[in-house]
């Protein structure tokens, strides 16, 4: 399936890869899929004039979420603040059946989703709609010849550098020392983005308030280590 990140200036064609979903749901699940989602979802067919109008409440801001797997660290950031708008996007119908079960327990009107390559939605937004983006644990395609399926891209963060306010930022956190380096050369490379750390503690500590993901407990079982690096959309920057 062919996605595209499209936001005028900025046009990335992508294709979603590996499973779109695991075991079955059980029956409340699937009810959740069929009548909740819906509710929550984005309408990429019409044009969206404010991110902050997706929601029903008052919010002073708006933050997305790449690629949320079983949620955890959206529900917590959607509960922790209830002033702040999240857009959560994930293919994966497994994860996104569980997030819709956390929001339905909480009753949480600070989140929308989209089911689906979270580069649709990138493309959709308004120009400096988003105060910070999260990509944590992405899928690192560690064979040479699949890195180019990396959602981390020249073409990625000129299309989030579009979407990010000047001051926003772009958090990534990692488990994969080879998809670190990836994307440190990738964010030198670019003009939008600057790295904010200034000692190793920067990316070795978590960010304050972190909620910590079924993936990352099992990452550090294993022995791996977790860096987390902070992007700043720098000021006077591509605007386009």
């Amino acid at each position: 399936m062919e996605e595209a990140i499209d936001g005028g200036a900025a046009h990335v064609a992508r294709r979603l890869y590996g499973r779109s979903k695991g075991k079955a749901l059980r029956a409340g699940q699937a009810r959740l899929l069929q009548e909740l989602l819906p509710r929550l979802t984005l309408d990429l067919t019409q044009p969206c004039a404010s991110a902050v109008g997706l929601f029903p409440t008052a919010v002073t801001e708006v933050r997305l979420e790449i690629g949320f797997g079983g949620g955890e660290h959206l529900i917590a950031a959607a509960a922790a603040r209830p002033d702040v708008g999240f857009i959560g996007c994930e293919p994966f119908v497994n994860g996104m059946a569980k997030l819709l079960a956390r929001i339905d327990a909480l009753g949480l009107a600070n989140i929308r989703l989209h089911q689906g390559d979270a580069a649709e939605a990138i493309g959709w937004l308004p120009q400096a709609s988003l105060g910070r983006t999260y990509l944590f644990y992405p899928d690192p395609w560690p064979k040479r010849r699949h890195r180019k399926r990396r959602f981390v891209s020249k073409e990625t963060l000129a299309a989030l550098a579009r979407v990010i306010r000047p001051g926003g930022e772009l958090r990534f956190a990692t488990d994969i020392d080879d998809y670190a380096g990836w994307t440190l050369a990738r964010v030198r490379e670019s003009t939008d983005f600057a790295w904010t750390a200034r000692a190793s503690a920067d990316w070795l500590t978590p960010w304050r308030g972190w909620t910590q993901t079924k993936y990352e407990a099992k990452a550090m079982a294993a022995g791996r280590k977790p860096v987390y690096l902070t992007f700043e959309r720098r000021d006077g920057a591509r605007d386009a």
